[in-house]
């Protein structure tokens, strides 16, 4: 009897509504050539959401998603709605609440995309940016005083625990012995001195672990510059949250657009569902114009896939976005001329066909 997996579908905003559907298409085409069932249920959470309903999701939207095997996400946020909700109210609230504590990030120059580093190619440009998803800098743990007088304080207080740090580092460590046994863990310990350095501390320590493994430690600003001299130096990057939000950005942008970023927000454990999402935002600008690049969101599918364990199927997608970017079937991002739904069809396609390449 073939497996079947329960996946929760939450387009989110603006494009979303676009290329989530198109990753599903995606999907099906992978379920029905590796013989496994997707089940799915939509949920039109998001900003649109909020204005009808005065919240981003129901009260009891993390228990609804709770009984799904992974949940498949576009992007959330309108113009018309405070910037600083959606990350608190949906992203946030789901990747803390369901402990999805690894954002998986990779970086890969597909066949036939000029990276606008004119001298790297496909064998210089493969990594993967591990970014702590719980804590770090974004847990949100601040206060205002007196805003609108002389004397106005503003504090975010950042948080690294044992707990956070290890869980992570081990997280790095067992996929670098699947890639290139190379770990670099980013940090700005030289002067964020306790988190920072307690961070650093505890990475130390769980590199002992792994003798097979070549650790480095790399501060920040002389990471960001490696992306774009050296990013072939980098195999498994392991950092801080906002540290990792940033990075991951310019990963996208040495890929060639933002478009192409795919990411998992991973429980390893499976205690709960994780999400998958494209790395990029709800671009309300170009939503409905069936220009939208769809790579990132079905790239999201190929990690939610290999996560869900139908190894095949995730390596057969990518397999697909590689022959199609080598044909030059791209969207409008990369300087090409397809729409949403060519690159779709020429993705699909591929999986429903018997060719292979190369990823």
């Amino acid at each position: 009897m073939n497996k079947t997996y329960k996946i929760a579908i939450v387009n989110g905003d603006g494009i979303g509504e676009e290329i989530v559907p198109a990753g599903v298409l995606v999907l099906e085409a992978a379920a029905e050539k590796y013989n496994f069932n997707i089940e799915t249920e939509n949920f039109s959470w998001g900003a649109g959401y909020y204005l009808k309903h005065g919240e981003f999701m129901p009260k009891d939207g993390i228990q609804q998603l709770e009984k799904f095997d992974a949940i498949y996400f576009g992007a959330v946020g309108l113009p018309n709605v405070d910037d600083r909700l959606p990350a608190k109210d949906y992203t946030f609230k789901v990747r803390n609440s369901l402990e999805q504590y690894i954002n998986y990030r990779p970086v890969k120059l597909f066949s036939g995309i000029k990276s606008p580093l004119r001298n790297k190619t496909e064998k210089d440009i493969d990594f993967v940016i591990l970014r702590e998803n719980n804590e770090g800098e974004f847990v949100q743990n601040g206060k205002i005083l007196h805003p609108n007088t002389p004397n106005g304080i503003a504090v975010d207080t950042s948080m690294v625990t044992r707990l956070g740090t290890e869980r992570i580092a081990h997280y790095a460590f067992k996929l670098a012995r699947k890639r290139r046994s190379k770990v670099t863990n980013v940090t700005k310990s030289n002067t964020l001195i306790y988190t920072l350095g307690y961070w650093d501390q505890v990475m130390g320590e769980v590199s002992k672990d792994y003798p097979d493994v070549e650790y480095t430690k790399m501060y920040v600003d002389n990471a960001a510059a490696s992306f774009i001299l050296k990013p072939e130096f980098f195999d498994v990057i392991v950092t801080t949250n906002m540290i990792g939000d940033i990075l991951s950005d310019l990963g996208g942008a040495i890929m060639g657009s933002l478009g192409l970023g795919g990411s998992g927000n991973i429980n390893p454990e499976n205690k709960f569902p994780s999400m998958f999402e494209p790395i990029h935002g709800s671009a309300p600008d170009i939503a409905g114009k069936n220009i939208a690049n769809p790579i990132g969101q079905i790239w999201s599918a190929a990690i939610m896939l290999e996560h869900l364990g139908e190894l095949e199927a995730a390596k057969n997608i990518l397999e697909a976005v590689n022959y199609t970017t080598s044909k030059n079937i791209i969207t409008k991002d990369l300087k090409g001329s397809a729409s949403t739904n060519e690159v779709t069809e020429s993705i699909t396609s591929f999986i429903s066909s018997e060719k292979r390449v190369t990823v």
